[in-house]
């Protein structure tokens, strides 16, 4: 077996048990501000055209939002990000417009240190290729 393979592999599951068990319940606890740290961000899906919504942490500075994609470019939102980087966050409990830019040259190890004790060492245990997406919130 492949490396390749098990990475595949746990992506796969990875992607099921998020959007299947966790995604629903921590998409009412960031409607509700029950999970500080984690944001709604809406993206443009880049072969549907239909608004699609993703439960992130985000780590905030200032008027920059930083994620790190745990499965970097094979996540959904990140390939809607690359067709179209205008997109929507929801930070407690308001919609703020942003543009998205995706950060390879970033170090997301590095980029984890400045979050949640809990979140990080989440990503780095079910994360398979991290990826630093930087977010650029309009003023408000």
């Amino acid at each position: 077996m492949r490396v390749s393979d098990d990475s595949e592999r746990k992506r796969r599951s990875v992607r099921f048990v998020q959007r299947y068990l966790l995604n629903p319940p921590a998409m009412l606890a960031v409607r509700f501000g029950l999970a500080p740290g984690y944001v709604l961000v809406e993206t443009v899906g880049r072969r549907t055209g239909k608004r699609r919504r993703n439960v992130v942490g985000m780590q905030i500075e200032g008027s920059t939002g930083w994620v790190v994609a745990e499965q970097g470019s094979h996540a959904g939102y990140v390939r809607n990000i690359e067709a179209s980087p205008s997109v929507r966050v929801y930070i407690r409990g308001r919609w703020r417009t942003a543009r998205a830019q995706l950060m390879p040259e970033d170090d997301p190890q590095e980029r984890l240190a400045g979050f949640g004790r809990l979140h990080a060492s989440s990503v780095r245990r079910f994360g398979t290729d991290l990826l630093t997406v930087r977010f650029d919130l309009a003023s408000t």
